[in-house]
């Protein structure tokens, strides 16, 4: 075969491999995890995200996280399960999915979103392409502003036990918040036992197969909500946090030891251009999804 056929014959290949995979293959599957006060599957909620991603991407494949049995086991297990149960469950339930196992696109809303982070982090079998944060916490919070559909004596009392009692065993086991409480008055305590964020976050010690597996991500998108009243400070949502010692100046990500050592590789995503920071104006999860289509849709879901 001379040179000239050798060369026609490689363009095929590589044209009929580019038509199976983008133009007969199915969208990359996406994976969505809720938060506080939400489930899988309502219909005014996730239900009908599921519903509009299945518009702008006909064919995609989308699995709504429910951790329980039911959806009321699912809303309840967001206040009452303790985080790493709940990866442990998300992971299993990502094992056994076929649809997944050649990779996914990843969504977290409010709280789901750290826990998927912490997904990739721990859970070898999710390789998730591009990790999609909806106003996540990253870096805690430090207030509680409402409790979605909790009654409000329930509410009270969450408020009462994270205010004066975050870090004391029972309330770490018992109430998914607690483990995500991060009071900047209080750091040493904080770091030192906090059960879920400070472990995700390398805050006590570098776990470098966290650093390994966040650096798999083609892109991880930080959507920062600018008039949220829900989550205090809104700069975690985009890594930021108090600085510490104090509850009134807030240091961005990049001022912070998180990123200045690398302690979870977020600096080199983000010299890599793989770090995104995205705002919309609006309340906590409140978003347009003309702006939602234009600006997470196309850009990152469409691969």
């Amino acid at each position: 075969m001379n040179c000239c056929l050798q060369f026609a014959f490689f363009l095929l290949i590589v044209f009929h491999s580019f038509f199976l995979n983008h133009v007969d293959g199915e969208p990359t599957p996406i994976v969505m995890w809720h938060g506080m006060g939400d489930s899988c599957c309502f219909d005014f909620s996730l239900g009908a995200i599921k519903e509009k991603l299945n518009a702008s991407l006909p064919g995609v494949y989308v699995l709504s996280l429910r951790i329980g049995d039911s959806i009321i086991k699912d809303m309840e297990n967001g206040y009452f399960l303790h985080p790493d149960e709940q990866i442990d469950m998300a992971c299993e339930t990502i094992q056994q999915d076929p649809k997944l196992a050649n990779g996914f696109n990843a969504i977290g809303f409010s709280q789901g979103a750290q826990f998927l982070r912490a997904l990739v982090q721990r859970c070898p079998s999710s390789k998730v392409k591009n990790l999609i944060s909806v106003g996540g916490q990253h870096q805690g919070v430090y207030g509680l502003p409402n409790c979605g559909a909790l009654s409000n004596n329930t509410c009270d009392y969450i408020r009462r036990l994270l205010n004066h009692a975050a870090y004391i065993g029972w309330v770490q086991k018992a109430l998914v918040q607690a483990t995500y409480w991060h009071d900047p008055l209080n750091e040493a305590e904080y770091k030192n036992y906090s059960t879920f964020l400070s472990d995700i976050n390398n805050e006590r010690e570098v776990n470098q197969t966290y650093i390994d597996n966040i650096l798999t991500l083609k892109n991880f998108v930080l959507i920062k909500f600018d008039n949220d009243t829900v989550v205090q400070p809104v700069a975690t949502e985009w890594f930021g946090f108090y600085k510490p010692g104090q509850s009134q100046a807030v240091e961005t990500l990049e001022e912070s030891s998180l990123y200045t050592e690398d302690r979870l590789g977020l600096k080199r995503l983000n010299e890599q251009n793989q770090l995104k920071f995205l705002s919309t104006p609006g309340n906590h999860l409140k978003f347009e999804w003309d702006w939602f289509e234009k600006n997470v849709i196309s850009p990152y879901l469409r691969d």
